[in-house]
């Protein structure tokens, strides 16, 4: 069968990104064709696009969340069947942005009849990370005080009502007054914004001086010194994004004799590491979904063939909560 998809010709500016006719065949003993209904934005697929990920061959799509109906199954496909609502947010990160797909059925997420296509869509993959950063990078624990970089974002706005829910006091970074507001209504208890302040001096002047428990850092290098100088002696810095570039070495000898704070790098890959995890995680997400203690922030839509000024608008930080992909 014949659909349409982007295509990475070449690494570098979105412009690189074409929509192309590319032919589908049918799903093999353990794969399922699915039919896209909605994709989630993830900002790793610019970094796909640039190059900075290298891929092993060109060219290649892009995109690794997605929501669909399934079409077809192969032989082995146990437990699936056409017309099942499902979702995905793992596997290659190279064919979500498509009308269609073949994927194995290992990781694919049934969804329940109450959660729609979009809500799934812009929760997912998302939701997930906040599970673990909260539940297994670090247990957070109601009172604790954590630091929260790029808190308007698809990911951040999850983790201002997650906080919340938690009964954590969460300060946001944001990059302007009006994502500072929508932080602040999803649950942010203080927000600070770049363009005015100063990060490290706003943290300890909210927590009189002591630091915060957790910094949750996914920008990278150009607020990295400010995430080390905000943590509170024997507290965490957790880097889990790049998002202005990698974050530089850390001085251990030098940085730890001034706190012995901790320091790790929270991957996915290194937390979802089985069907079996990732399924766990996806049912502790729609609970917290369907009791109303997490709720969608869709903040802008793009039909799927519009792609580039996604990536556009994301770069120039132009976005706020999710952004989904519509085919």
């Amino acid at each position: 069968m014949k659909i349409r998809a982007i295509r990475v010709h070449k690494t570098g500016a979105p412009s690189v990104m074409k929509w192309d006719r590319i032919e589908l065949a049918g799903p093999g003993p353990e794969q399922v064709l699915i039919r896209h209904t909605a994709i989630g934005f993830n900002l790793i697929e610019t970094y796909i696009r640039k190059g900075l990920f290298p891929v092993p061959t060109l060219p290649v799509g892009l995109g690794a969340e997605g929501v669909g109906v399934i079409e077809a199954v192969g032989r082995r496909g146990k437990g699936f069947k056409p017309g099942q609502r499902v979702a995905y947010c793992s596997g290659d990160l190279s064919d979500a942005y498509s009308e269609a797909r073949l994927r194995g059925t290992d990781g694919l997420i049934k969804l329940p009849a109450w959660l729609d296509d979009r809500t799934a869509a812009a929760l997912l993959a998302k939701g997930e990370t906040v599970q673990f950063l909260f539940n297994s990078t670090h247990k957070l624990k109601k009172g604790e005080r954590i630091l929260f970089h790029a808190a308007a974002g698809g990911i951040g706005l999850i983790a201002c009502q997650w906080a919340r829910d938690v009964g954590a006091r969460m300060i946001g970074v944001v990059s302007s007054e009006a994502k500072a507001r929508l932080a602040k209504r999803h649950g942010c208890k203080h927000v600070i914004v770049t363009s005015g302040q100063n990060i490290t001096e706003e943290v300890m002047r909210i927590t009189k001086g002591e630091g915060v428990d957790v910094v949750y850092d996914s920008i990278g290098k150009d607020f990295w010194e400010d995430s080390l100088q905000s943590v509170k002696p024997l507290g965490l810095v957790v880097s889990f994004g790049s998002a202005s570039g990698m974050p530089p070495p850390v001085d251990l000898a030098l940085k730890g004799r001034e706190k012995s704070a901790f320091f790790t790098r929270a991957s996915k890959n290194n937390y979802i590491t089985s069907d079996e995890i990732r399924q766990s995680s996806a049912r502790a997400l729609f609970r917290m979904i369907k009791k109303g203690a997490i709720k969608p922030v869709i903040g802008q839509t793009y039909a799927l063939k519009d792609a580039a000024k996604a990536h556009r608008d994301a770069e120039a930080r132009r976005t706020t909560g999710s952004t989904l992909l519509i085919p």
